[in-house]
């Protein structure tokens, strides 16, 4: 057993998601899974493969209930689970239930469903690896987030809030994505954190589904519209006969460019007579909603915030464990979809990350467009092993090409231009006896 092996490497990778209803199906890195589980089946060193939490969504299946989501998982994937089965004859690998396929946990039969595929679902909330003299706590992360928390795990019927936006809104976006002009709503479930989805659609809709002749008649407006709140006051001044000067000065500058100043001069005035009628009506708008806001505070209506820190919970439940148990050198955990390392008390707080696409909100270089949001890849493995100096942590990313050439048109790459994301995973880092220290070479 690996729990009784000191010198076991331990690869580990969470927040698969795989499976769900209609789009969902898709499962965009399914040659790079079955590749990396190819590597390990003829890997040279004593490993074990665990696979922490969310390897598959059965949240997103809603139209077959319990373990029959599991046939449709073989019949949808046979090459996937053919591999597993072939790489689990050759080095351990064990599953972790996450909150989306908490029903893992729930029923007895797919222990032994796995089982056939030589994968150990181990139906608990947490588990411990040994590695050298130091030990590992491994958990999917959900019980530490309000919203996906189960007080009875294992139980089939309990629905936390996650459970409901899953079903109600994930699960539609996949039966309803190809829709659109373009597939796109399907990566609903890669906006983290929920609160994003609207701004997020938002964009979409701008940029992608809106039709182009009026998304492109009102982006020289939406551009100009911080300059023309400055430019309705300044009309404001000058129609009270406070300061002309520039207007004055304006209206000479633009007079002398001929047909192209009486175009922009135009322009400019649409857009002062808009900016200033939202300018009066917001006024009266701002003192509506904050006192409405207030209200709302009184009653303590939105008392409980649905958005969790993507790092403090975790970091206080990694102390109580490192309390509690003092051999323990590492934390390692997912579900927030953000590989990252944080130093916690002289160990190390390690997030897996996601294989599902990432993606970067980026804000316009000017006026009040929506964001655009970049997708990106960051399929990542991460490696935790002893070494001479103590425990070592190490990201391996899996290329894959990214999706921006075809998913971000050239209009949100001109309004975004130099603000690409360029997400990096972290560097190599070890935990000796005297605490985490980065080693000088980065892991990608």
């Amino acid at each position: 057993m690996a729990d009784d092996a000191d010198d076991t490497v331990y690869y580990v990778i969470s927040d698969l998601h795989i499976g769900g209803d209609e789009q969902l199906a898709t499962v965009d890195f399914l040659d790079e899974l079955v590749a990396f589980l190819e590597r390990l089946e003829t890997i040279e060193e004593d490993a074990e493969l665990l696979i922490n939490g969310d390897a598959f969504g059965l949240w997103e299946f809603t139209e077959v209930d319990g373990p029959a989501k599991f046939d449709v998982l073989t019949e949808r994937y046979p090459d996937l689970f053919d591999q597993l089965r072939a790489t689990g004859e050759a080095i351990p690998i064990t599953l972790l239930p996450g909150n989306h396929d908490n029903e893992l946990a729930a029923y007895d039969e797919y222990v032994d469903r796995l089982a056939e595929y030589n994968v150990d679902l181990v139906q608990s909330e947490s588990l411990t690896r040994r590695v050298g003299d130091r030990t590992i706590h491994f958990e999917h992360g959900h019980q530490q987030d309000p919203n996906n928390r189960f007080e009875d795990l294992g139980n089939p019927y309990e629905t936390p809030i996650g459970y409901h936006y899953n079903t109600q809104v994930t699960s539609r976006a996949g039966r309803l994505s190809d829709r659109g002009r373009f597939n796109w709503l399907k990566d609903v479930q890669a906006v983290t954190p929920t609160e994003r989805v609207p701004r997020w659609l938002l964009s979409k809709y701008f940029y992608r589904e809106m039709n182009p002749l009026l998304r492109y008649a009102i982006i020289p407006f939406l551009l100009l519209f911080n300059v023309s709140v400055v430019l309705a006051v300044l009309a404001g001044l000058d129609v009270a006969g406070i300061w002309t000067m520039p207007v004055a000065t304006t209206d000479a500058v633009l007079g002398q460019l001929g047909l192209v100043g009486e175009a922009v001069h135009f322009l400019l005035v649409v857009n002062v007579a808009i900016a200033g009628v939202l300018l009066l009506a917001a006024v009266p708008v701002y003192f509506v909603l904050r006192d409405l806001g207030e209200t709302v505070d009184r009653f303590g209506v939105f008392e409980t915030d649905l958005t969790v820190d993507p790092e403090e919970p975790y970091a206080a439940a990694a102390r109580e464990v490192f309390a509690d148990r003092p051999e323990t050198a590492v934390f390692c955990y997912g579900h927030t979809h953000r590989p990252g390392v944080t130093e916690v008390d002289g160990r190390l707080l390690v997030n897996s990350g996601t294989w599902l696409k990432r993606l970067h909100r980026r804000d316009v270089v000017a006026g009040v467009l929506p964001p655009v949001f970049y997708p990106s890849y960051q399929l990542c493995v991460v490696r935790i092993s002893d070494v001479p100096d103590g425990v070592a942590v190490e990201y391996e990313e899996i290329e894959k090409p990214s999706p921006t050439a075809n998913e971000i048109t050239l209009t949100e790459r001109l309004l975004t231009l130099g603000r690409k994301p360029t997400p990096e995973l972290p560097d190599r880092s070890i935990v000796t006896d005297a605490g985490p220290e980065p080693a000088p070479e980065a892991s990608n």
